[in-house]
């Protein structure tokens, strides 16, 4: 059935003075530019160049091809509303979309039963005055409202533009090219920080053993059971309360990132991850791949890198290229360790691979040590790293591959990554191979 005359700037209205909205002025700015146009008509002959200079207040210089501003905030708009019929905006009569690859807002009704509810409502006020007398007043309350954003538009350009800047400085085009699918996308972000499996020997401390990542291993282990006995206590118990210095700087570095893209972010610790959040979220893993064995081998897609406690092992080595790149970096595990720790190379793997589902995004940052993983991080939010690595992983008509594993390398001195360079990459094929639903 038709969406009733009057409704559809009625439900944009409602949508603007909503939480959801409350506090965003772009997008705020960008959905009544957007109305407007579609209820008049013009949405159809919009450009990007136009919705950036006249929504989103972009100089006459601007150049679509080198900011990509505009189908961000689209992008952001689009999930921006998604966010609001899932909360506050569930009841609502009517429901506006903004499809993708178009300027043009959709609007529809739920149902018939939501639809009477609507019509109930629009009838008493159309009780109140005739059709043209409607209109008048209407019109009267869009001028009103006009005249309040005309008093405002000045000191929210000022403030939106700032935020461009700040935008434009913090996300190249290059890190814009790297980060694509989680700018575009309308889920939620999760970012997931490896807390390691310590085990509290009450009375005496704490014990980590880096081949125990589980606490059916640690049941199993002779040696847990011996230091249980030499010091005398009486159980031994999981925690995760801890995080590496790099896994902490990384997610600071990320966060950094992604605050200033607005995206909805949330945390949590890798013992904590349920496979619920790795189908529902788009996930960031952070930290050692021993701690996230199982995510990532439940993910639908064969991987080529893979990380043992030597290094990185190359499953699918092409032509010149080494099948195992080990660590310099001392063991404390290893009797003959001299313990130098001020600097040497490691490897970190960075994967982008589908969800559980194959709907989301993963990516992970993984090494198997701490400089290693910061490194990869760095890589993935320094605008002059980034422009390394979109050219190398580049394919031959221009875009980024959709699913890929990258290797690099990593020099650190006091712990400290000072350099990283780009090894090899791989691209991946999604599999068809069903995820685990557990934990």
């Amino acid at each position: 059935m038709a969406v009733r005359e009057g409704a559809v700037p009625a439900q944009v209205e409602r949508i603007l003075q909503s939480e959801a909205f409350r506090n965003a002025e772009t997008l705020r700015r960008l959905l009544r530019f957007l109305a407007d146009q579609s209820l008049s008509g013009k949405a159809d002959q919009l450009k990007e160049y136009t919705v950036g200079i006249d929504a989103l207040g972009k100089p006459a210089t601007y150049d679509p091809r080198q900011d990509s501003v505009v189908r961000i905030q689209v992008g952001r708009l689009r999930q921006k509303l998604a966010e609001y019929y899932r909360e506050e905006g569930r009841e609502d009569p009517v429901v506006l979309d903004l499809p993708k690859g178009r300027f043009k807002l959709a609007w529809r009704l739920k149902d018939e039963a939501e639809q009477r509810n609507g019509d109930s409502e629009l009838g008493t006020r159309d009780l109140q005055a005739s059709g043209k007398h409607r209109l008048a007043v209407w019109l009267g309350a869009a001028l009103a409202l006009s005249l309040v954003w005309a008093a405002l538009a000045s000191v929210q350009l000022w403030r939106e533009r700032r935020a461009n800047v700040s935008f434009r400085k913090a996300w190249t085009p290059e890190l814009e090219a790297l980060w694509q699918p989680f700018l575009t996308s309308t889920r939620p972000v999760l970012v997931s920080a490896s807390a390691p499996l310590f085990v509290a020997l009450p009375g005496a401390g704490f014990y980590r053993d880096p081949a125990l990542n589980s606490w059916e291993e640690v049941e199993r282990s002779q040696r847990i059971e011996a230091i249980r006995r030499a010091l005398k206590a009486p159980a031994v118990y999981p925690r995760y309360s801890y995080a590496s210095s790099g896994v902490v700087s990384s997610l600071f570095h990320l966060g950094k990132l992604l605050a200033i893209a607005d995206m909805q972010v949330s945390l949590a610790p890798s013992s904590q991850l349920s496979w619920q959040q790795m189908s529902d979220n788009n996930v960031i893993l952070v930290g050692a791949s021993r701690i996230f064995a199982e995510q990532l081998r439940g993910l639908p897609a064969d991987l080529p890198l893979a990380l043992d406690e030597r290094g990185v092992r190359n499953l699918r080595p092409e032509a010149g290229q080494p099948a195992m790149l080990a660590d310099d970096f001392p063991s404390i595990t290893d009797e003959t360790a001299t313990g130098r720790m001020d600097e040497g190379e490691v490897f970190a793997v960075v994967t982008h691979a589908p969800g559980p589902l194959g709907s989301s995004e993963v990516r992970s940052f993984n090494s198997n040590h701490s400089p290693g993983t910061l490194g990869a991080v760095r890589a993935f939010t320094s605008p002059v790293w980034a422009g390394t690595l979109v050219k190398k992983l580049r394919t031959r008509t221009g875009s980024l591959p959709d699913y890929y594993q990258i290797l690099l390398k990593v020099r650190y001195k006091d712990a400290v990554p000072t350099d990283v360079t780009y090894v090899l990459h791989h691209e991946i094929q999604p599999s068809r191979t069903p995820a685990p639903t557990g934990k």
